[in-house]
């Protein structure tokens, strides 16, 4: 098998955007290329063709490879529940809900095969794999049974290219130890280095490459200056948080209710390609101000993230929001919190069967969970009575409740399913409930959308922006990008010579 595995020193240095950007560059090339993430911890996941969830990261560097991802592609997936357990996604398919004790204790062999068996399915597809380890390969206390970093580039037999950010400062030590800790075996299979995130004059670091080629005998192959705006959509709460940190305010203001388990927030990043829209994550009461929309994204624990709004006090803020005519979305867990109730009849939500909580009670609707997990991609038009035009909308879902009207004749469906409907939408559109996520990715809806409140404002309308082509677009860009400073000869040949 040929392909290199990315390495980092540590959590958030960078490693999908690089990985992203070499699935590019190689796809650009001309190879037939893949991601690879044998075990990702994340609640943003993506949904693949036949209706498998993977890690959101690997199905978005399948779009920059130019190709359909694939369960294989990321075989496990955790998405965290609470502090202590995950859910485990096996193959794009939940398996079991585990602690930490019991994934190493239970799940190690079978998660190995599962990795061993994506491993060969890929090599018979693929030129080569573009593989990415998680946080630091060199966690002492859990090398002797992990399943993401060198473990698997030694199943894959690839080579190893660390990644170091600058950014954070103490970029040598990070280096020099994580290749410390590492066993003579696990060294020798790192090929190269590359430092990422740098800021200011590329040629007053020239002395830094030096002394780490001296110093640990690696080439550096690059040296890959701070990208602000790259808009490779983030994978866990690190870059979540610094997406939308530093956004200046701008004419539309639209406030996200940061939950403690939110998933699936990529749901919102189409709102970054739009010069007259800003995004900030809502933590608590003091910061809700008066935003143009709320939306209210999807969760992994949707009654403890409802308790825990209730608990801070943003729950009141959020009906009194309403009260006064605020423009709303509830997506997927947000939605469920819009309903009357929620009843989590199989303990599927908070692993209490029979568990009943009140919510917002904005849509006249009820949740109920059930032991049945719904993992599809969907499509429809928006519903004729919804307060909408009629345009076509494509999603996915990835839910346990079940939402239904308790009152049918005060809410309108908001999506028409050629096998029924979804959603649930309350005064010609201002409150939305939906389970599709990636419904703002729909450029004709987005638009539409903006514009009720770009013209409640007296602010100018725009036309769509075709949201597909700006993602090609940023795709290419980071590619030129980090192929402009990297030595391709020599990362070429260490994939090509592996081995030999």
């Amino acid at each position: 098998m040929k392909g290199i595995m990315i390495q980092g020193t540590a959590s958030d240095v960078g490693k999908s955007f690089i990985a992203t950007a070499f699935c590019a560059i190689f796809h650009k090339l001309g190879y037939k290329v893949a991601p690879f993430k044998s075990q990702n911890m994340s609640n943003n996941s993506y949904v693949t063709l036949d209706g498998r969830e993977i890690g959101r990261a690997q199905g978005i560097q399948a779009e920059a490879a130019g190709t359909a991802a694939s369960v294989y592609m990321n075989p496990i997936l955790l998405k965290p529940k609470s502090d202590c357990t995950s859910e485990i996604v096996l193959l794009g398919k939940s398996y079991e809900t585990l602690g930490g004790q019991a994934y190493r204790e239970k799940f190690y062999l079978k998660g190995l095969e599962a990795i061993q068996l994506s491993l060969e399915k890929l090599s018979e597809q693929y030129d080569f794999l573009v593989m990415e380890g998680a946080g630091s390969p060199v966690e002492i206390n859990l090398k002797d049974r992990e399943l993401v970093n060198m473990k698997v580039a030694e199943l894959a037999d690839v080579p190893v290219i660390l990644v170091a950010d600058i950014d954070r400062g103490g970029v040598f030590a990070s280096i020099i130890g994580t290749l410390e800790l590492f066993s003579e075996e696990e060294r020798s299979r790192v090929k190269g280095i590359i430092i990422n995130k740098f800021r200011g004059d590329l040629s007053l670091f020239q002395p830094g490459v030096q002394w780490l080629e001296e110093r640990t005998g690696i080439k550096v192959l690059g040296v890959v200056p701070y990208v602000s705006g790259h808009m490779i959509e983030g994978e866990d709460s690190l870059s979540l948080a610094k997406r939308f940190a530093n956004q200046n305010r701008r004419e539309i203001d639209i406030a996200v209710v940061k939950l403690p388990y939110i998933s699936n927030y990529t749901d919102v990043e189409p709102f970054l390609f739009e010069e007259d829209v800003s995004i900030r994550l809502v933590y608590g009461p003091d910061e809700f101000g008066e935003p143009d929309a709320l939306l209210i994204p999807g969760t992994r624990s949707t009654i403890h993230d409802l308790q825990q709004l209730k608990n801070s006090g943003l729950a009141q803020k959020i009906k009194a929001y309403n009260e006064t005519g605020g423009t709303i979305i509830g997506i997927c867990g947000g939605y469920q919190m819009l309903s009357r109730y929620l009843y989590d009849k199989a303990g599927s939500d908070t692993g209490v069967k029979g568990r009943y909580e009140e919510g917002f009670n904005i849509l006249p609707v009820g949740t109920t969970f059930y032991h049945e997990k719904k993992t599809v991609r969907n499509k429809g038009i928006i519903h004729p009575q919804s307060g909408f035009p009629q345009f076509f909308v494509e999603g996915y879902e990835i839910h346990l409740g079940v939402t239904e009207p308790i009152v049918p004749q005060a809410v309108r469906p908001f999506i028409k399913l050629s096998d029924g409907t979804d959603g649930a939408v309350i005064d010609s559109g201002r409150v939305i409930g939906t389970y599709f996520h990636h419904i703002f990715f729909n450029d004709e809806f987005r638009t539409e959308w903006l514009n009720r409140i770009r013209e409640r404002k007296g602010l100018e309308k725009k036309q769509v922006k075709w949201l597909k082509k700006e993602k090609t677009k940023k795709y290419e860009q980071i590619a030129r990008h980090v192929q402009n400073h990297i030595h391709m000869d020599d990362l070429l040949n260490i994939i090509q010579s592996w081995g030999e």
